[in-house]
């Protein structure tokens, strides 16, 4: 069951008053997690708007869900789609460092969701707790699974795309820094003062990494994460100059 919400209104609070301004209207959506059916209806959802515009997805497709894998797979064979942007999310970024240092980055990656990514590729045998040589198995094993063509796919992703003043991104943005000087490291991870501190360039910053029970637009924030893998609810926020409108599964 699809639900469509419609904002009416963009006050913002002092200190954030700038209008939504994006070059062209777009559609952006949460994180995945794994969450291949609800992307595939959440997808059809927008395909039955007919509205133009490209999708952005900000990162994080894999872990704690269970169809990592196919999430992957299906994006991967969309790359040259012109109308599809995928970002990377710290989940991404986990994953490639766990392939990179299987020992010193597995257990972080383990705790937070990697062991149903290597289920959904076929990697068995690892527990929650491995040594390390199951660690190091596992880590070769994930990148023969993933291929080389995937993985430099993974690994050549950005971190932020604009139109207008919409910057979309993971998790969130250095409110004292210009988009432009960002680092990938807050991009994917967040900052300590995002949520609490407007930013003063009149940029709003669209982007997912924290669960919402609703998605919200508010002091220059737009977040879409409503945690798909736990809530079954995966949301796309459809951005024009009029409103923000949001699709849920």
């Amino acid at each position: 069951m699809s639900l469509l919400k419609r904002l009416f209104g963009r006050s913002a609070p002092a200190g954030f008053d700038a209008p939504l301004a994006p070059d062209t209207p777009f559609y952006a959506i949460g994180d995945v997690h794994g969450c291949k059916a609800q992307m595939d209806q959440l997808l059809n959802l927008i395909a039955a708007e007919k509205n133009q515009g490209t999708i952005v997805f900000v990162g994080d497709y894999v872990d704690r869900g269970e169809q990592s894998a196919q999430v992957l797979r299906a994006l991967y064979e969309r790359r040259d789609d012109p109308q599809l942007t995928c970002l990377v999310g710290n989940h991404e970024d986990m994953m490639l460092q766990f392939i990179d240092a299987p020992i010193r980055s597995g257990p972080r990656w383990l705790r937070n969701g990697g062991l149903q990514t290597l289920v959904s590729f076929g990697v068995s045998g690892v527990s929650a707790q491995p040594d390390e040589e199951t660690l190091t198995r596992a880590g070769e094993d994930l990148k023969s699974a993933i291929g080389s063509g995937m993985l430099d796919w993974l690994r050549a992703l950005p971190t932020r795309w604009q139109s207008g003043n919409i910057a979309v991104v993971h998790a969130g943005a250095d409110p004292t820094e210009p988009m432009a000087l960002q680092t990938d490291e807050v991009l994917k991870w967040g900052h300590s003062d995002f949520a609490t501190q407007p930013r003063s360039d009149n940029t709003w910053v669209l982007h997912g990494h924290t669960i919402v029970e609703a998605p919200t637009v508010r002091d220059g924030r737009i977040a879409i994460d409503t945690g798909a893998y736990a809530t079954g609810r995966l949301t796309a926020a459809y951005v024009s100059e009029e409103d923000v409108t949001f699709l849920s599964t």
